[in-house]
């Protein structure tokens, strides 16, 4: 064992070893592939490529360990793709595929390896990891220390000379100048412009068409450099490489800039303090019996000593849920001692921040003057790094403040000499934070954490990577509970967390959170952050045993940002349409109203479902009223359209006036008053945990339940308009449900209909009503619409009757007849329903688990209920897995095809995007490659999915 530096006998060189960290990761994880397979922990966390690579970093120590001339060792990563190299071309990298998708969560998992082994992990944003390399390269020479880099990348012969070499981890052979010149034909000097002449397809280098690296080669030895070669490239004989360098002698000075490695990063850390030293025997310990890694345990001991020694147990096949926390923690969640503390000094907020460092994992909290992220003020901060364990850091307290009466009890507030709470500095917190929320080897977990990345954002904060405790829940368990905080602390660990209002008060006594004191403050924000932590130790290790690991990884989790990112985005109103729509409703139902009162003969409050009742039933004697428990007459929406069926005009006019009322009290009236005044636009809030089914829920406002069947409705959405300049995409799949169910029930005469592009409720009409498929009535098709979508949701005989305006006996035949030419979707559901009554859920193509407890319910209506969504729910679900896969992958294909869209809004099966006015049309086409292929590679769907996208100056115009 040794730790080294660089100072003893001055005639003893000193030698570093630079791993290529992004080169292990990759070797680790495909030679997993080829391998044993997939390898995950007891919680479903993949850990193939971590173990690989911590066998590959533990055998090169070892290695370094019988060389005493190897002193300093680090590995090197990338951060992301976005470098300096994409702002000289933004093209660079943009062919290469995203990380396979159980890849993705490793990446944070390889840097905790590194750490726990007790070597540097290195990394720089705007960089990439060769440059890192290059530098490191640089100041070993400057020290007089021989550099080894341990890679099998080409771009980094460039640095190969003299005390630099590279050491191939593939072949185990060190690469000098001589391997340099058998891969180039020339030095290492020359390789830059071999390179920039040659360009590169793999990382999009353009390079000089037609000119390959033996031919780029032979120029820049015959001519020295490319400078001098693009200057006398007029005097090349042959008439084709002539051309070419001329006409693209631009692209290859591009090129250059690309492949030329930085060599003057600047490093947190130099070279010589990459120094060697023997790992920590708890964080070594700690990280592999978290991960564990059982063999590698054996071989860690046998080498650093029996210290090292870690017993992992075998995860048992069942536990309960609190069992498995207890296991994964080896503490009681329910009963651990709580220790909260408020952060009032800046020394104190250090050690929070090199605590969360140290372990990787912090469970974060913002506490806000306002629900709505985009109007949310920062208050401050809660942090926990272990169960029981958490802090509050106030940043923005404005001192008590009793109102109303509410009584805030015993207790001064320490104050400032200004009378202000004593608390840091909000921009200090702000500064000392940053760095590590966006730390990609610091988990940061939250519960709804789409609400704090929004807040911290507004603060110039990126929150990444994170967790998010709600989604897990969902995931687990969607349709058994709900998955707020409070329920699931009381659920999980029988604990009730302090209520809100027992800080800020209710109704008119409450208060803003900045007005609470900070001492009541502490307690019930540290609480937060602590709960959450127990959550995630609680509901993380449940998702391998559930089979929804890969849901949570690659589909829930990964969206979080993206919809973050449209939620502030917001979408531009038109506040003067929407004043006079309001205008223009108003007055309509004052003309609605006029004629109720006739057809009344008498005025009556036309909103008063009482009076109203009164009105039909006991006036007007119309026969079927029916009372509710509170003696009044219903005279829901159902019953009126009942009476207007059977031509009762004044039933008819109160539904048109209540439609007209809605539109107007939620919609033309409201959405002026919700436009932001910071942005100017509309910031709706998207519920990431509310349907079963997976669906996206919008709320303030809800933009999803904007009647589009109806004139009033499609008027409205010309209110949502494009910003000067840009123009509004809407892009909707096409019978995306239908074709799902087609997949799903394996009816092949529908896939091959959807296959050959047919109509497919035209189909539908020709065979349920007999009729050809030219010159067919459209109110056929539009029956056998209503058939065709009926049918998902399970509709009744009743159910499509009415829809249609015929007799039961009559949609029973349509129904008969429908089954008659897909007795497949028959079969599908009444299989699904019995595969939902064995085990109380059903599954999306993607194996979202949608529990459905009332399959065994005794009573009638409830089990027909949850039958009824037995059979849609995989349909629905499925379709929302498949937008939701869309709109992961949409942001980076955007920005790879360098276009400046942004999606905006997703309606069910809509996307809605804000685009310059002349990349339209460029960006419809990287919308409907991304959507139409979304379910792949996880699913080969048997029929086509489509997307219809169109362009226009609002809402209205593009859909």
């Amino acid at each position: 064992m040794k730790e080294a530096d660089v100072t003893g006998d001055p005639n003893q060189k000193h030698r570093v070893y630079l791993v290529d960290g992004s080169g292990y990761i990759f070797r680790a994880y495909f030679a997993m592939i080829r391998g044993r397979g997939p390898i995950t922990r007891s919680d479903g966390t993949p850990t193939g490529a971590v173990l690989g690579f911590s066998n590959m970093l533990f055998k090169l120590i070892q290695d370094t360990q019988r060389d005493d001339r190897v002193s300093h060792l680090a590995v090197i990563f990338d951060t992301s793709r976005k470098t300096f190299r994409t702002d000289i071309y933004p093209e660079y990298k943009a062919n290469r595929d995203a990380p396979p998708e159980d890849l993705i969560p490793q990446f944070p998992l390889v840097r905790e390896a590194t750490r726990a082994f007790n070597v540097p992990a290195i990394e720089k944003a705007g960089y990439e990891a060769d440059d890192i390399i290059a530098t490191y390269a640089r100041q070993a020479r400057e020290q007089d220390m021989e550099c080894v880099i341990v890679s099998s990348d080409k771009d980094l012969m460039q640095l190969v000379g003299g005390p630099v070499t590279m050491l191939d981890p593939m072949k185990n052979k060190p690469v000098a100048e001589d391997e340099v010149f058998e891969k180039f034909g020339a030095g290492p000097d020359k390789v830059v412009d071999i390179q920039a002449l040659a360009g590169d397809s793999v990382d999009n280098v353009p390079g000089v068409p037609g000119i390959g690296i033996k031919t780029a080669a032979l120029l820049i030895n015959e001519y020295g450099d490319l400078d001098t070669l693009l200057e006398r490239a007029g005097e090349i004989k042959q008439k084709g490489r002539r051309e070419k360098l001329l006409e693209h002698a631009d692209k290859a000075r591009i090129s250059r800039e690309l492949v030329r490695l930085k060599d003057d990063v600047e490093l947190d850390i130099p070279v010589t303090d990459l120094n060697i030293k023997d790992p920590v025997i708890e964080e070594l310990t700690s990280f592999i019996k978290e991960n564990e890694f059982r063999q590698l345990s054996s071989r860690i001991a046998s080498f650093y000593g029996p210290d090292f020694a870690v017993t992992i147990p075998a995860s048992p096949a069942k536990q309960s849920v609190k069992e498995e926390a207890a296991a994964a923690s080896n503490i009681d969640l329910s009963s651990v001692e709580k220790k909260y503390s408020t952060v009032t000094t800046e020394a104190d907020l250090d050690k929070w921040i090199a605590k969360a460092r140290k372990i990787g994992t912090l469970a974060i909290d913002t506490e806000t003057t306002s629900l709505h992220a985009m109007e949310a003020e920062l208050v401050g901060i809660s942090l926990s790094v272990e169960p029981g364990e958490a802090c509050y850091i106030p940043v923005g307290h404005v001192g008590p403040k009793v109102q109303g009466g509410f009584d805030f009890g015993d207790g001064g507030e320490v104050t400032t000499d200004d009378g202000k709470p004593d608390q840091l500095d909000k921009a200090l917190v702000i500064e000392k934070l940053k760095p590590l929320l966006a730390d990609p080897t610091v988990l940061k977990v939250g519960q709804n954490i789409k609400y704090d990345m929004t807040v911290l954002a507004n603060e110039g904060v990126v929150l990444h990577p994170v967790d998010d405790t709600m989604l897990l829940s969902y995931c687990l368990d969607a349709g058994l509970h709900g998955h707020g905080m409070d329920e699931l602390s009381r659920l999980h660990f029988d604990i009730s967390p302090i209520p809100y209002k027992e800080v800020a008060g209710t109704g008119k006594s409450q208060i803003s959170f900045a007005e609470v004191p900070i001492e009541k403050a502490s307690e019930y924000a540290a609480e937060d952050a602590d709960i959450t932590l127990r959550l995630h130790k609680t509901l993380r290790p449940q998702l391998f045993r559930k089979k929804v690991t890969t849901l949570y990884d690659t589909i829930e989790r990964p969206l979080v940002p993206v919809i973050a990112d449209m939620e502030q985005a917001g979408i531009k109103v038109d506040a003067a349409f929407l004043s006079h729509l309001s205008e223009d409703f108003g007055a309509r139902m004052d003309g609605f109203v006029k004629e109720i009162h006739e057809l009344a003969g008498e005025e009556f409050n036309v909103g008063s479902p009482k009076q109203l009742g009164e009105i039909l039933f006991d006036k007007m004697e119309i026969p079927g009223g029916k009372k509710g428990k509170n003696g009044a007459y219903t005279t829901d929406v159902n019953v009126l359209e009942g009476l207007a069926a059977d031509g009762v005009e004044l039933a008819a006019k109160v539904l048109e006036w209540r439609q007209l009322s809605k539109l107007k009290s939620t919609y033309t009236d409201a959405l002026q008053a919700q436009i932001n005044s910071k942005t100017g636009r509309i910031h709706t809030s998207f519920s990431l945990a509310a349907a079963a089914t997976g669906r996206l829920a919008s709320s303030e406002p809800n933009l999803q339940n904007i009647p589009i069947r109806t004139e009033e409705g499609r008027k409205l959405r010309q209110a949502f308009i494009a910003k000067e300049g840009c123009k509004l995409i809407s892009a909707d799949y096409s019978q995306i449900e239908l074709r799902i169910l087609a997949h799903m029930a394996n009816i092949e005469s529908l896939q091959q209909a959807f296959a050959d592009g047919i109509d497919i409720h035209a189909k539908t009409a020709s065979q349920v009503f007999g009729v050809p498929l030219e010159g067919m009535d459209p109110m056929m098709r539009r029956s056998a619409k209503a058939i065709n979508f009926g049918i998902i949701y399970g509709i009744s005989a009743f159910g499509l009757a009415r829809q249609l305006d015929v007799s039961r006996t009559q949609a029973q035949g349509y129904i008969d007849a429908y089954f008659e030419q897909y007795p497949g979707i028959r079969k599908y559901m009444e299989e699904t329903k019995a595969f939902a009554k064995e085990h109380g859920y059903v599954e999306t193509l993607f194996g979202r688990r949608v529990h459905l407890p009332g399959m065994q319910d005794t009573n009638g209506a409830r089990r027909s209920f949850s039958e009824r969504a037995a059979i849609n729910a995989p349909i629905q679900g499925s379709a929302a897995d498949i937008i939701k896969r869309a709109m992961i992958r949409l942001p980076d294909a955007l920005k790879n095809a360098n276009l400046k869209a942004k999606m905006l809004l997703q309606v069910h099966d809509e996307l809605i995007f804000e685009v310059p006015e002349n990349e339209a049309d460029a960006t419809i086409k990287v919308i409907k490659d991304i959507m139409e292929n979304a379910a792949s590679p996880a699913i080969d769907m048997a029929v086509p999915l489509i997307v219809d996208a169109d362009v226009g100056d609002n809402w209205g115009e593009a859909h």
